[in-house]
């Protein structure tokens, strides 16, 4: 593609100069016109939506929230799956200086009423009625009234004191006015365009505020990572859900800081079908992802002849071969990994859609195996590191020199230090403006000299690569990318009358396993009942007894949300105390202790 067509998709953008997101997006939408954008599922086709289009009812719902009396620095809170009016109202809410606030579709109605308190949300954008009826549950208890809308058509049957209006009022409210609204020449970079939950220490989401210029650096600086690989018409595959940070990022704003064509998946198991349809240049996802893509690839290895099954055992040996020890390769090594591309790589190539460029991980770790299996298969995967309060993304490995056991160097304009207790401290423009209404979290986090304290401990290679050793914060970050707070899991497992202790257990893993400490008192009872010894050494192993510690479970992940809810757990053979080492003198577990111990049982679980 010439200079010219990389103008007209928006290459050419000077980030640098980008006031905000809402200027971004209509700056880009002057450019590309009728050119389509979003591509979302319509009777089981994807159909487009141009930018003009888009920014049309971007406009409209703008006006109409501003009708309806949302102010600049109100927040809007916004629950729903990926699909175009997730966008459109995203950018809406920011245009007219308001604040985002999206939310998890799978979220507890107690943590939906946490986080509408917390904000002080009086308007909120749901997507279904289904979706509605979980958040009105909420919203009955909140502190201030909150009017829904609902981008479905509402139920007529939906009964509740919260107002509850159709998406579609907003958009006719909206009508005839102009476009970009007013106040998107107003935003400055160094505003809060949204807050985004996470999972504190003490379990209850905490709000994290994300200025325009948070996220606008992070696409600045992921620009600079693709550049070697050139940049043109890009595809993205939607995937990751919108209201986690890195698919807000990396999965909508950078896009459309490209110019680029978004695609929405419909779910997890349409994703094959999904890849052949959008044929993606680039895709950003978490470590489980490409953990159950490669699970699936191997499984479906089983039914193929033995010959295929060789020559992609073949493939995927040469090629980690190839990654590793490159100068080890034989001249017989390359004549078979030259016939491996073309029966098997290219195989795989056409899996993906075929013009994939690079496949983004962060969120969590990614196992140094998987990494290693789609490299060695001819797919570019570039693992990053970030968190919500850096935008999120802080480093990723350059598409030329990928080093899997490392996270990469730092994006361009973003300072990286190591402390003397070896923690990874960030400073630049990606840094959060702070923590919402926890003034006392902020500056425990980002320190008189701007630094963000990222609760990591690692190093810098010779080629300023972060390698991360460790985690300094108690918070489990599962293979999904999210985090999940143990004290909280631990503390409803702890109501039931059955269990005195639990350690909840699961980082870089795909779901949530926990060690519990049946109560002692209970343990008697049940042993004596049934004519059993008492003691936990010998209970831990009875399948009557886990039975009924399993219905406890399974009563506490009612309190739970699904990235929350225990799936497996084993029995401790001894109660964590001060005197064993498994509790420190103001008793609280250490988990370090107790894994040295019960990790491999754990581990089993998986």
């Amino acid at each position: 593609m010439g200079a010219r067509g990389l103008a007209e998709i928006g290459y050419s953008m000077d980030l640098a100069a980008v006031t905000s997101l809402p200027a971004m997006f209509f700056a880009q939408a002057k450019r590309l016109g009728d050119r389509p954008f979003l591509w979302a599922k319509v009777d089981d086709v994807y159909r487009p939506h141009s930018w003009n289009a888009v920014a049309e009812r971007i406009t409209c719902a703008a006006h109409g929230l501003k009708a309806a009396g949302v102010k600049a620095g109100d927040r809007v809170m916004l629950v729903s799956e990926n699909r175009p009016e997730w966008l459109i109202a995203d950018l809406a809410i920011m245009s007219i200086g308001a604040i985002a606030v999206p939310t998890y579709t799978t979220n507890t109605d107690v943590n939906h009423l946490h986080i509408i308190n917390d904000s002080g949300a009086r308007v909120i954008i749901v997507s279904t009625p289904q979706l509605a009826r979980h958040v009105l549950s909420a919203a009955a208890e909140s502190d201030q009234k909150v009017v829904l809308y609902v981008i479905d058509e509402p139920e007529k049957t939906m009964k509740s004191d919260t107002t509850v209006r159709p998406w579609s009022d907003l958009l006719t409210a909206g009508t005839n006015q102009p476009s970009p609204p007013p106040d998107v020449v107003m935003l400055k970079r160094d505003e809060v365009s949204c807050i985004i939950y996470t999972s504190g220490t003490g379990g209850l989401p905490r709000g994290v505020m994300l200025t325009h210029g948070n996220i606008i650096r992070n696409c600045m600086g992921a620009t600079e990572v693709l550049r070697p690989l050139g940049i043109g018409e890009e595809v993205f595959l939607s995937f990751l859900p919108l209201s986690h940070s890195y698919e807000h990022s990396g999965g909508q704003f950078f896009p459309i800081s490209l110019g680029a064509q978004i695609y929405y998946a419909e779910r997890v198991e349409t994703l094959t079908t999904n890849l052949s349809e959008a044929r993606p240049t680039l895709m950003t996802a978490v470590p489980r992802l490409y953990e159950s893509m490669r699970a699936r690839i191997l499984a479906g290895l089983k039914a193929q002849s033995s010959f295929r099954r060789n020559m992609f055992n073949l493939a995927v040996e040469l090629g980690r071969k190839r990654y590793e020890t490159p100068g080890a390769m034989t001249a017989w090594d390359n004549i078979r990994d030259k016939a491996c591309d073309l029966l098997v790589r290219s195989k795989v190539r056409k899996r993906f859609g075929g013009r994939l460029k690079a496949m983004i991980s962060g969120g969590a770790p990614l196992n140094y195996d998987v990494g290693v299996f789609f490299i060695a298969l001819g797919v570019r995967l570039l693992q990053g590191y970030g968190q919500t309060e850096a935008g999120p993304v802080i480093s990723a490995n350059m598409p030329f020199k990928i080093k899997l056991k490392t996270v990469g160097p730092p994006l361009v304009g973003v300072e990286v230090k190591i402390a003397d207790d070896g923690e990874i401290l960030v400073r630049g423009e990606l840094v959060m403006k702070g923590y919402w209404n926890d003034p006392d979290a902020t500056l425990a986090t980002i320190d008189e000299d701007g630094w963000l304290h990222t609760g990591d401990i690692g190093h810098l290679d010779e080629d300023n690569y972060i390698e991360i050793t460790d985690r300094k914060k108690d918070i489990i970050v599962n293979s999904g990318g999210d985090n999940v707070s143990p004290q909280r899991i631990q503390g409803v497992l702890g109501l039931e009358e059955s269990v005195a202790q639990s350690m909840a257990y699961g980082d870089k893993r795909p779901y949530i396993t926990a060690l519990i400490v049946p109560d002692a008192d209970f343990a008697a009872n049940w042993a004596k009942d049934h004519n059993t010894a008492p003691d936990l050494a010998a209970l831990a192993n009875n399948p009557e007894f886990k039975a009924v510690i399993g219905k406890a479970v399974e009563n506490a992940n009612k309190q739970l949300s699904a990235i929350e809810k225990v799936r497996k757990f084993v029995l401790a053979t001894q109660a964590f105390t001060v005197e064993n080492g498994m509790m420190t003198p103001t008793l609280k577990v250490r988990r370090h202790a107790i894994l040295r111990e019960y990790k491999e049982a754990l581990d089993a679980l998986y």
